[in-house]
């Protein structure tokens, strides 16, 4: 039917994935998720990385709070500042997230941007998370992320920049220099 809107749920489908799309499935949301798992934690910092609108960040991370996805922790009292942390809901996430940049990267770009590799050998990754070498699924926090040979090497914003360094997965990430978002005050 012309001129009928897309509905905001899947009422009528009887479907985990539905369910599963219902919280996860609007567009930036997914991509909040995987710049937490990258350590990315505070408001500015999702600001400057994704480029995404303010009040589309504000909604998604509200949303991503209410579902128990992210949890909102303070970290500075005056002014009064909070971050954004993963849950074990959120964290639950990492197997879909990392099977979803295989399929993109498989089916739209030759371009390998990240390697993931597990700590304890630094064999990079099975497709499934885990480690050919030792057997075993790595936990997420025992992954290390390192930039890959596609990943542009002198990106304008100061979270890609941290993130050209190997990194472990959920350790909170230190941007290089104070962001300089306008509008925001930079951040002490």
């Amino acid at each position: 039917m012309e001129g009928m809107a897309l509905g905001k749920d899947y009422a009528t489908q009887e479907c985990s994935i539905a369910r599963a799309l219902e919280i996860v499935g609007e567009r930036w949301t997914l991509l909040v998720v995987r710049d937490a798992l990258y350590g990315v934690r505070r408001y500015n910092d999702f600001l400057a990385h994704l480029g995404i609108p303010r009040a589309v960040l504000a909604a998604r991370l509200q949303t991503l709070t209410a579902e128990g996805i992210l949890e909102k922790r303070r970290y500075q009292q005056s002014p009064p500042r909070d971050e954004y942390v993963l849950t074990e809901r959120g964290i639950a996430l990492w197997p879909t997230l990392r099977a979803l940049g295989l399929w993109g990267r498989e089916h739209f770009t030759d371009a390998q941007l990240r390697v993931f590799r597990h700590v304890d050998c630094g064999t990079e990754l099975g497709p499934y998370g885990e480690c050919p070498v030792c057997r075993a699924a790595v936990p997420v926090g025992d992954v290390v992320m390192h930039p890959g040979p596609g990943l542009d090497r002198e990106p304008a914003d100061p979270v890609s920049r941290a993130l050209l360094k190997p990194k472990r997965l959920l350790e909170p990430l230190e941007p290089l220099e104070p962001l300089d978002v306008p509008g925001q005050e930079a951040r002490v």
